[in-house]
């Protein structure tokens, strides 16, 4: 645990994390776990408390401590994020107009961004790995 100026601003920067974690579920060009990830190290430095809520929070507590301990991505929460990924892109790319080469960018976001899910591994193998 940090203490004074540098633990205030992890404190500070957990929870922006957070509200930008939050705020990426509903908006598809902010990645939601990356978010969460950085608020987990951030309170672990600043906020026991914050820690422990973010950890042991009914939807994003698993997926951080998945990540965390195993490196993985387990295969419901890639199907829903995938479907949300193409719903939501879907809808900039069909129904927002825009140039094309923003819905081209925002194509090969979603084409990346859902290839790194669908790349990492889903399960936990007795090396703690696959």
């Amino acid at each position: 645990m940090l203490t004074g100026t540098k633990r205030i601003l992890f404190l500070i920067l957990g929870i922006l994390t957070t509200l930008l974690g939050f705020i990426g579920i509903f908006l598809p060009l902010l990645p939601t776990t990356p978010f969460l990830l950085l608020s987990a190290y951030f309170f672990s430095h600043s906020s026991e408390t914050l820690h422990n809520w973010l950890i042991n929070h009914r939807l994003f507590g698993p997926i951080i401590l998945d990540w965390r301990k195993y490196g993985i991505i387990r295969k419901k929460a890639k199907r829903i994020s995938i479907f949300l990924i193409v719903i939501l892109f879907g809808y900039t790319l069909i129904f927002v107009k825009v140039k094309l080469v923003i819905k081209i960018i925002v194509s090969l976001i979603g084409i990346s961004v859902s290839t790194f899910i669908i790349t990492r591994p889903s399960e936990v193998t007795d090396q703690g790995e696959k």
